[in-house]
């Protein structure tokens, strides 16, 4: 635990130094991260937005070009969730046929519930660390309609990697980020989590009333 923290509270220094010895692989090191995070159901705890704006605030100090880092990370974003929603659609009969846990009505609830509402949640959970590496995952379990996945994941991705890099691009030439962007990064990573820990606690609370 004291190693991942390490890592996000060093991250600009982890990506320049990265800089330094890649050079121009620094942005396929970089796609690869942003895929692996959104694509991999296993990889959850790999960064995403704050890796997006560090990546940004390095780019305003001319060590990264930001409009090619937004292409590759935008579609890095958009094939990772494609990945993780084919996974998830290949698994899921698979997994509830064998399971002894779920029964087909849980899949047929998934399914439901991402026809019916699977489009606001894939652009929200975007923006939630852990959530969004299971939210195209569950779709594909859930069968949702690959035409409308693909436009939500398509939209939810740019707007995503958008709203970080260029925040980070903005904001990463003010003094006060560069002389604290380790707590920056740190409140970064709370409030995103925010809505899934309010969401929980809601969950948690409303159970033992």
């Amino acid at each position: 635990m004291a190693g991942i923290i390490s890592f996000f509270a060093n991250l600009d220094r982890n990506i320049a130094f990265v800089i330094q010895n890649y050079g121009v692989g620094t942005y396929l090191i970089l796609f690869a991260i942003i895929f692996l995070e959104t694509g991999i159901v296993l990889a959850p705890l790999l960064p995403g937005d704050s890796l997006i704006f560090v990546s940004g605030t390095l780019a305003a100090q001319g060590l990264l070009n930001v409009f090619l880092l937004f292409a590759l990370l935008s579609l890095a974003a958009i094939l990772g969730d494609s990945a993780n929603y084919w996974i998830g659609h290949y698994l899921g009969a698979r997994f509830f046929k064998k399971s002894r846990l779920f029964s087909r009505k849980y899949f047929d609830r998934a399914h439901e519930f991402y026809e019916k509402h699977g489009g606001k949640t894939i652009v929200i959970a975007r923006f939630i660390p852990i959530i969004r590496t299971f939210a195209p995952f569950v779709a594909g379990i859930g069968r949702m309609n690959y035409a409308r996945f693909l436009f939500y994941n398509i939209f939810g991705g740019i707007l995503w990697v958008f709203i970080f890099l260029f925040a980070g691009f903005y904001f990463g030439t003010l003094s006060f980020v560069q002389k604290n962007l380790a707590l920056v990064i740190l409140l970064i990573i709370i409030i995103s989590l925010l809505p899934a820990i309010i969401e929980f606690l809601r969950i948690k609370l409303g159970k033992n009333k």
